[in-house]
């Protein structure tokens, strides 16, 4: 099977676990930028509840292509974002084991979201001993040939998830708000470290 995806920043574990599952993913590289949508935010659970984090991007036209999409400047987002993952994530199992690598991407200004995107998908795929073919369009389809699943819009944090059911893992807040599901993958990675390929396989 293959799936068809769109870019996003720090997933959330059902496009991990459904990508595994494919084999294949094909990812969007053509579609128009949608505010509101994975593509430039994910949910990390911290000590007071959920927390959306947000890219700040360039101010565009009402449509442009994802990679074209630029990350802004302004508002010392890295800087935020690192925080909040450190204070989420600081008393985790495995967070001291990936922080000195993870850091690496909030320290370098980084300029496309959707290239900055998939480096990190990249990483958390290595970090995660998983792997799945890769293609990029090279060119918007509006539907995709038969065989090929469709989930650029799916996967979305306004509508029901993909997946029906999620197994439980580790969580450090779980005692607090209960199991949690579906957030960033690094929730997962910093929770069950090497153990994670086990949970998506």
């Amino acid at each position: 099977m293959t799936l068809f995806l769109t870019t996003a920043y720090l997933a959330p574990v059902e496009y991990y676990i459904l990508s595994v599952q494919a084999g294949r993913v094909i990812i969007e590289s053509n579609d128009n930028y949608v505010k509101q949508t994975y593509r430039n935010r994910c949910v990390i659970a911290c000590a007071n509840g959920l927390q959306t984090l947000t890219i700040p991007v360039v101010n565009t036209a009402a449509k442009c292509l994802m990679r074209d999409i630029r990350i802004a400047d302004h508002g010392n987002w890295q800087h935020l974002h690192w925080n909040a993952i450190v204070s989420a994530y600081k008393s985790t199992p495995f967070f001291e084991y990936y922080a000195d690598e993870f850091f690496l991407f909030y320290k370098k200004r980084q300029h496309f979201l959707f290239d900055f995107n998939e480096q990190l998908r990249e990483w958390l795929c290595s970090q995660l001993d998983i792997s799945f073919a890769v293609s990029y369009t090279t060119g918007y389809t509006a539907g995709p040939e038969s065989g090929i699943w469709d989930l650029r819009e799916a996967i979305h944090p306004k509508k029901k998830t993909v997946t029906e059911k999620f197994k439980p893992y580790y969580q450090v807040f779980e005692n607090r708000y209960g199991f949690q599901s579906n957030l960033s993958i690094i929730d997962l990675l910093f929770n069950m470290g090497p153990e994670s390929f086990l949970w998506l396989s």
